[in-house]
């Protein structure tokens, strides 16, 4: 893999992405993921169970490898067309953040460690990418490590 990635959204959602095989950022915006290449990490953290609520989920809940191809537009019924890359994902746990802040480059020793989650999408290391995989009980769908 050449990078590692921490992808946000309501587990609802990310739930949906792992059934059909896809993934999706910031409402359905195609830029983010022009930024991912076939080969990388991601790892989705879920701030709730439900896009609005506020039920402390704080978790990781998928994490899998991008697929070859581009980024491509997928269609809801509801006429939304959100831009999406194939994943392959791992059987994983859902595993909550709190127990691995102190352990975390991009959150130890930072007590406003959730700020950058606001951004939807950010690259972190190949530590932090195996640390996440390894207490989700990760088995990568690819050999991806």
């Amino acid at each position: 893999m050449s990078a590692y990635w921490v992808a946000v959204a309501s587990a609802e959602h990310v739930r949906i992405g792992r059934k059909s095989g896809f993934m999706q950022v910031n409402h359905g915006k195609a830029a983010p993921l022009r930024r991912i290449k076939p080969g990388d990490g991601i790892a989705y953290y879920s701030p709730s169970t439900v896009l609005g609520e506020k039920d402390g989920l704080q978790s990781f809940t998928a994490l899998g490898t991008v697929r070859e191809g581009e980024v491509y537009q997928g269609i809801m019924g509801t006429g939304f067309k959100p831009a999406r890359r194939d994943v392959d994902w791992s059987d994983a746990k859902e595993a909550p953040i709190k127990p691995l802040l102190d352990q975390l480059d991009f959150t130890a020793g930072k007590p406003n460690w959730g700020y950058q989650l606001r951004f939807g999408l950010f690259e972190i290391s190949e530590h932090d990418f195996l640390l996440i995989g390894e207490v989700m009980g990760a088995r990568l769908a690819r050999a991806a490590i």
